[in-house]
């Protein structure tokens, strides 16, 4: 099993540790240096790294988790998985053959566990098939839209003989867009006066976002993000026009639903960057490129779909000839409208002494040209999500579910499998007392990720809620935290609080500095629920 694992060029393992896959456990210690076992202190949190990899490289990554409770710990890493469109596969111990249907010590069927939340969802009764159940796994985890596979290993299997020859990786070309598709967008597009293009999904690599910045900026064509997927497109454009999502500039959403021709490219159009199913409106010309056929026409009826992975789109979009200049020059004013909504956007400034908007600029000045950026679930995420500008070669990481905790996990597993690049997390404080506990799996190996903790003592997007819905009737959203930096600094790391601006930047590269898990708490104003609303009072 582990060699298939190798072979089929998954270098990177996140476990906790369980009686149920011993055997598998052992196989991983005789691999030693061709493959990396990264020890984890929560299930959800192994995921979450391992989901975090797939989304940085496009292949999976795998997690092991023990049967029942922890294969429990660990859906919620599937269901970002799934939601996010990231190669995953997830390992997880099952009883003995024998035991089945008894309800036995931890028992669960796996296959209707995890059926909704996964692509594929197998168990391995005979190893002899381990390799070829598990180069199917990875070939599924990657293909079409991508997403989770889940492998059952009962007990005895894993300590079983067979022999089995082991298949190397598939070669399966992607799918390409149809040439007269390619012609169509291309009229449809000179026809417009107010375009409008989407990107998300996942599958990007480096390749695929240059192609598809330069077909965007051969054509002038304003862009905005799906809902956290920041890095597809570079944030400092005079094309960018900025996210659309939870939490989107109003204007910005006004200003799309008066594009004649919105081009998604890569995103479902699901319920967060569709605006509740809103966007794009009947009297908008729909162009959506995916590589999974049945998500075209799912919700949105489309002008024009074209099934294709992002890379080859982007470069077949990138070799078809630019517009006329007098074509383009027709929405040049809609371009910089535009753009003047997102420069306007990001010049706010806050009362108080920590002003989180200045904080995030001065962040963008400091960080690395390809550093690794994650966030968390929740309010505070507005702040990245507005302020910074996400450069072409930083990476932005984020679950489009909603999952809280996910963020310092990911921050980990992304600084564990690409050591030498900068890693910062952003989580607010409810989300930090969640798997803030993955700090000791970055010490333990030798990781160094930033953690900037947004701490205004709230579940914040709940109080939002809660105060519109119930004003004034606070109940199960106030938090009595822990001190944040000596927590960091109890972990074996660094730990620093901010109450002012002008402390921040110090603070950051103090942090960087260190090559220890850094954790700096920011002081946030409970007062400011969002970066566009304040609470009574």
């Amino acid at each position: 099993m582990v060699e298939t694992l190798i072979v089929q060029g998954v270098s990177e393992v996140f476990a906790v540790p369980g009686e149920s896959y011993l055997a598998t456990l052992d196989a991983l210690h005789g691999a030693r240096g061709r493959i990396a076992l990264r020890t984890c202190r929560f299930e959800a949190g192994a995921v979450h790294m391992a989901e975090a990899v797939g989304k940085l490289t496009g292949r999976p990554a795998a997690a092991m988790v023990t049967r029942g409770p922890g294969a429990c710990h660990a859906a919620i890493g599937v269901h970002v998985a799934f939601q996010d469109s990231t190669p995953l596969l997830l390992f997880v111990g099952q009883i003995p053959h024998a035991e089945r249907d008894r309800e036995s010590f931890q028992e669960i069927d796996y296959r209707r566990f995890f059926s909704p939340i996964a692509k594929w969802v197998t168990e391995i009764d005979d190893p002899a098939r381990v390799p070829e159940l598990l180069a199917h796994a990875v070939d599924v985890a990657v293909s079409g839209r991508p997403g989770p596979v889940v492998i059952a290993l009962p007990e005895e299997m894993q300590a079983a003989r067979a022999r089995a020859a082991i298949p190397g990786p598939a070669r399966v070309a992607p799918a390409h867009p149809d040439p007269a598709a390619l012609a169509e967008l291309r009229r449809l597009l000179a026809a417009a006066r107010r375009p409008l293009a989407i990107l998300g999904g996942g599958g990007w690599s480096l390749p695929a976002r240059a192609a598809i910045a330069a077909f965007l900026a051969a054509n002038a064509v304003p862009t905005t993000v799906a809902f956290r997927r920041q890095s597809l497109f570079d944030g400092t454009s005079p094309l960018y026009a900025g996210d659309l999502g939870v939490g989107a500039d109003p204007a910005l959403v006004a200003a799309a639903r008066e594009a004649d021709l919105v081009l998604a490219i890569g995103t479902r159009l699901g319920e967060a960057v569709s605006q509740r199913y809103t966007l794009p409106g009947p009297d908008q010309t729909l162009i959506h490129v995916h590589a999974e056929p049945s998500e075209i026409g799912r919700v949105f009826r489309p002008a024009l779909g074209i099934v294709a992975t992002p890379e080859p789109f982007a470069r077949a979009a990138a070799a078809l000839p630019p517009l006329e200049p007098a074509t383009l020059a027709r929405w040049s004013a809609w371009r910089a409208r535009l753009r003047g909504l997102r420069e306007a956007g990001r010049a706010a400034s806050y009362p108080g002494p920590l002003d989180l908007a200045e904080v995030m600029r001065s962040l963008a000045s400091l960080l690395a040209p390809d550093a690794i950026l994650t966030t968390d679930a929740g309010n505070f995420a507005g702040w990245p999500a507005r302020f910074l500008e996400i450069g072409a070669a930083q990476e932005f990481l984020g679950p489009t579910n909603g999952a809280m905790g996910y963020a310092v996990p990911a921050a980990v597993g992304a600084a564990l499998a690409n050591p030498g690049r900068e890693v910062v997390a952003f989580v607010g404080d409810g989300g930090f007392t969640m798997t803030g506990s993955e700090l000791a799996t970055a010490r333990h190996h030798g990781a160094a990720p930033i953690v900037l903790v947004f701490n205004n003592n709230m579940f914040g997007t709940i109080r939002m809620h809660q105060e519109r819905a119930y004003p004034g009737h606070v109940s199960a959203t106030d938090l009595t935290n822990p001190d944040f930096a000596a927590l960091a600094r109890a972990f074996g790391g660094h730990g620093e609080s901010v109450r002012e601006t002008a402390e921040f930047a110090p603070a950051f590269l103090r942090a960087r500095a260190c090559r220890l898990p850094a954790v700096i708490e920011l002081a946030a104003d409970p007062a400011q629920i969002t970066t566009r609303a304040r609470l009574a009072g």
